[in-house]
């Protein structure tokens, strides 16, 4: 389990982003990187990291079902996500 300011954090993250989107576009169109650079760091959508809806695991992401490797199996395996079953041949 993430700790929850690493959870909170990627979600200040997202906030930024989303509040700086329509900014960063005009600047690149006006080919203006002076100033994208006076811009916070976190207004950068790279700078983002997937994470699992309910664990807060950074590696391991499957974007899919937007859960990590660990929980898609745990979930898998006891039938909760629909469509899914355990490979037999």
């Amino acid at each position: 389990m993430a700790k929850e300011s690493m959870k909170a954090r990627e979600v200040k993250r997202a906030k930024t982003v989303k509040k700086y989107a329509e900014k960063r576009e005009a600047l690149k169109a006006a080919g203006d990187y002076e100033g994208l650079q006076k811009l916070p760091k976190n207004a950068s959508p790279i700078r983002m990291h997937n994470r699992c809806k309910l664990t807060g695991r950074p590696k391991g992401y499957m974007r899919q079902f937007g859960i990590s490797r660990v929980m898609f199996r745990e979930m898998a395996n006891k039938g909760l996500i629909p469509g899914v079953r355990k490979a037999s041949w």
